[in-house]
């Protein structure tokens, strides 16, 4: 079997996170779509999601973080974006409004994003990935952590690029719950870590 660890992205350096990203489906992205407005995010420039990610994930300084890095044996393989709520202004905006859910609530940290590197693909590391939030969001003191994934249809392969939010039935076995069902196919899940607010 083989061994998988993580670590945040702090802790990580930038080679590795690029590693995930350059072969991972998010080359493009950079997980900066819900980081920006709308109108911001299509008049960037793939230079700079490229030096955001960086600058986000804070490589190499064992500070706050926007996401984790999982590790099969000892190879950088994949990601997780996982940080406040609030870090996530497009999740605000009118046209993401079914992804509001208890705009009130206090310590909600928001799981938005996995990638996985083509060649470690199918061996169950999205799973390790969100298992990884949760111990995260312990670690970091979290309340609640709060995911956006999609609930394929029975039967259906999935391609990667509508498995970056997450898969249902992934969420669903790192203890997640489902809140919400907005739409025929994306589900709003929680897992509540501290007190309620």
């Amino acid at each position: 079997m083989p061994d998988f660890t993580w670590r945040p992205a702090s802790a990580a350096t930038a080679d590795e996170v690029e590693a995930v990203f350059e072969s991972g489906g998010a080359r493009k992205c950079r997980c900066q779509a819900l980081k920006v407005p709308g109108w911001i995010w299509r008049d960037t420039t793939q230079d700079e999601r490229d030096a955001a990610l960086l600058e986000q994930a804070a490589c190499g300084t064992g500070g706050p973080t926007s996401g984790l890095v999982g590790y099969v044996d000892g190879e950088p393989a994949g990601w997780v974006a996982v940080e406040p709520r609030e870090d996530y202004p497009r999740i605000w905006a009118r046209q993401k409004a079914w992804m509001r859910q208890d705009p009130e609530l206090e310590g909600v940290w928001s799981v938005t994003c996995f990638v996985v590197r083509t060649g470690f693909r199918r061996q169950g590391l999205m799973y390790e990935l969100a298992a990884a939030t949760v111990e995260h969001g312990r670690q970091v003191g979290a309340r609640l952590l709060e995911g956006y994934p999609t609930e394929p249809e029975p039967g259906r392969t999935v391609i990667w690029d509508e498995a970056s939010v997450g898969l249902l039935h992934v969420f669903l076995e790192a203890g997640y719950e489902v809140v919400a069902s907005p739409t025929l196919r994306r589900r709003v899940v929680r897992h509540r870590l501290g007190a309620p607010s």
